[in-house]
Order: structure tokens, then C-alpha cells, then sequence
């Protein structure tokens, strides 16, 4: 789709040094509304340019977070695909003896030393969440670390209190 698209063969010859960086998704496994979003990066502006492939395909051009640091060149080519991913979180969770449903997937796949990583952020049932790590050649799961809504909220630093100025 992406490629057959007008805004991408515009932006091919306008920026012909671009490469696939990272692919970032949204899976509402609730509501069935999902996001797909795909990333290039541009050497000679430090930029990323973000097609949204969802309805119109749409062109943001945005800073890198970190300037510093340069994203590898991803491949279209993936083992996973996106739909096989709630299946191996579940297995995963249930031989770790995690029973909650899995709601909502933030799914970022790039190449991180010269493998590609998904990169899953999942909300679950029982206000948990949920990191994890896939290796996409082996389909092995690298890491998976839950953690509690709570929890995270209560790290999270609480803003100044705003007083109004007296007259």
C-alpha cells in the first residue's frame, strides 16, 4: 500500500538516501482499532518521516529523540507477523504463570545490533503492564517484565501544586 502510494514516491525522489528504520503499531485487541505506522530515517537531516498507513496515508517529518544515536536500516522482511504476536506473548505469560488477558499492544519492530526486535508494550487485564522483548529470526522472547499501573504512578514525579496568587 505504502509503496504504490503517491506520498511515498514523492518522498523516495525527494529524500533517495532514506532507509526503513522502524515499524510502530498499535493492536487494540478490544476494539479491533489498530494503528500502523512506518518509519524512515533521513542521514543528511537526522530526521524520521512517518507514513501513518491507516485510511489516507499521511507524511509527518520528526526530530530524532536522541540525535546522537543513528537507527539501523530495518528489513520489510519479517519471521512475525503482526497477528502472531498476541499468541506468543499468551504462551509466554501462561509458562510464566501470568494469567491476565492481554488489551492493548504497543509493537515496535528495528534492528538493534544487527538483529531485529520487537519491542512490545502491552496493557493487561488487572491494570498491569507488561515489556517485553521478541528476537524475530528465533521468535524467542528475550525479556518479559510486568509491572503495576500503581506502581509506575507512583514513581512518576507529582507536579507543583499551583497556588492562586493572593491580591
Amino acid at each position: 500500500k505504502l509503496e504504490k502510494s503517491t506520498q511515498y514516491k514523492d518522498f523516495k525522489t525527494k529524500y533517495p538516501a532514506s532507509y526503513l528504520a522502524a515499524g510502530f503499531f498499535v493492536l487494540d485487541l478490544e476494539s479491533g482499532q489498530n494503528l500502523h505506522q512506518i518509519d524512515f530515517f533521513l542521514p543528511k537531516q537526522k530526521k524520521i518521516a512517518a507514513f501513518s498507513l491507516d485510511g489516507n496515508i499521511e507524511l509527518k517529518i520528526l526530530d530524532l529523540m536522541d540525535s546522537t544515536k543513528i537507527p539501523e536500516e530495518l528489513s520489510l522482511k519479517t519471521n512475525i507477523d503482526l497477528e502472531a504476536l498476541p499468541g506468543i506473548l499468551t504462551d509466554e505469560m501462561h509458562n510464566r504463570g501470568i494469567s491476565e488477558e492481554i488489551r492493548k499492544i504497543i509493537a515496535v519492530i528495528q534492528t538493534i545490533n544487527g538483529k531485529r526486535i520487537w519491542n512490545l508494550n502491552c496493557v493487561l487485564s488487572g491494570m498491569e503492564i507488561l515489556r517485553s522483548h521478541i528476537e524475530d529470526e528465533s521468535e524467542t522472547v528475550l525479556k518479559l517484565e510486568r509491572s503495576s499501573i500503581l506502581d509506575i504512578m507512583k514513581k512518576m514525579p507529582a507536579p507543583k501544586m499551583i497556588t492562586p496568587l493572593e491580591s
